[in-house]
């Protein structure tokens, strides 16, 4: 696809998804978040969702028995609410205010060398927290979130020993110190410069 076909592609979504359509997202708990279709159309799972749902109700109106316009829902098993609501959050900055790429390798550690500020600002979060929205980036299928979460736990890594990345992480170093020399002697070809 060539650079007018993608415009043309861009233009056209914004057309049809500017109609004001609503859509509800239902995270694990059952809270319902209303969105619109632009915003939750970021998320390629909710994407083909309504794709489907649109191939099954061909044969259906647009509105139910009493004239109201049909409110699709889309259930979303493997999201928390509170990240969900991180996930809108950032869906509708993106809209607004398109992420720059990320370049890879990181040139910093620090996110606001990487990204805007805002951007920056949205991922300085507690980990665990950071690490179920990487996990809902990745099952919404949502690009420009997963890269910025990646490489937020990227830049935590960066430049650090391995010691110093079991402490940022909390993780239990499970070998003996034999078994680490082991490791290291078969693999010091990997830090040779």
């Amino acid at each position: 696809m060539d650079v007018e076909d993608s415009k043309e592609t861009a233009a056209s979504t914004a057309d049809t998804s500017s109609s004001g359509v609503t859509i509800q997202l239902i995270s694990k708990e059952g809270d319902k978040f209303p969105v619109p279709i632009t915003v939750s159309n970021m998320s390629e799972l909710v994407k083909s969702m309504m794709d489907d749902k649109d191939d099954d109700d061909d044969d259906d109106d647009d509105e139910d028995d009493d004239g109201k316009e049909k409110i699709t829902e889309i259930p979303l098993p493997n999201v928390k609410s509170e990240v969900l609501k991180k996930v809108i959050e950032f869906c509708e900055h993106h809209l607004a205010e398109p992420m720059t790429e990320i370049e890879k390798p990181l040139k910093s550690q620090n996110m606001a060398d990487v990204v805007q500020k805002w951007y920056a600002d949205f991922v300085d979060l507690e980990q665990v927290l950071l690490f179920e929205l990487i996990l809902a980036a990745n099952y919404m299928d949502i690009k420009p979130l997963l890269d910025l979460t990646c490489a937020t736990v990227a830049s935590m890594i960066k430049g650090k020993t391995p010691d110093e990345i079991r402490a940022t992480f909390n993780i239990t170093n499970d070998f003996s110190p034999e078994e680490e020399a082991q490791v290291r002697e078969e693999n010091k070809w990997c830090e040779e410069a």
